[in-house]
């Protein structure tokens, strides 16, 4: 059932950002205490404004309510994936090319962690630089990535 309301929804924030040309970039439910959480994050190419998130919010938050198919209560929230952002589809490591990332992924039976510019996306792997060396590695080895953003060299003017 909940895969169902996930698909539904799914096309409801897609029809929605495509009405404002963003995209979708990820879709959470969450249950809480209070209700059923809905989180959608939206991208664009130059950066999501509060104004997109209220557009887009209402948007689905118009529909959801005209279909009312969310048996339980809930709270929708529509933001940016943030500076530091999941990636778990394809589409999102494609998204970041040219980004540094923090990867966890399983080698020679243990799990390495590391700081790495992404460099391309091949069908099966992911080709990144570590330190000036060059890396492949396998999505199927890979247990959790994110965006990385180097504070440190904000601070010192080098970004």
């Amino acid at each position: 059932m909940e895969k169902i309301m996930v698909e539904r929804i799914e096309k409801i924030a897609r029809e929605a950002c495509s009405l404002f040309g963003i995209a979708l970039y990820d879709l959470e439910l969450k249950h809480a205490a209070k209700g059923q959480l809905v989180l959608i994050y939206i991208t664009k190419i130059s950066g999501v404004t509060i104004d997109d998130c209220r557009n887009v919010s209402r948007a689905i938050s118009d529909v959801l309510e005209e279909e009312d198919f969310i048996e339980e209560r809930y709270f929708l929230e529509v933001s940016s994936p943030g500076l530091e952002r999941e990636l778990k589809l394809k589409k999102h490591y494609v998204s970041a090319i040219g980004e540094l990332a923090k990867i966890t992924y399983h080698q020679d039976d243990k799990n390495v962690t590391e700081i790495a510019l992404i460099e391309e996306i091949l069908p099966d792997h992911l080709k990144v630089k570590v330190h000036e060396l060059e890396k492949e590695i396998p999505f199927s080895s890979i247990k959790k990535a994110k965006t990385y953003f180097d504070y440190k060299k904000e601070e010192r003017g080098e970004l």
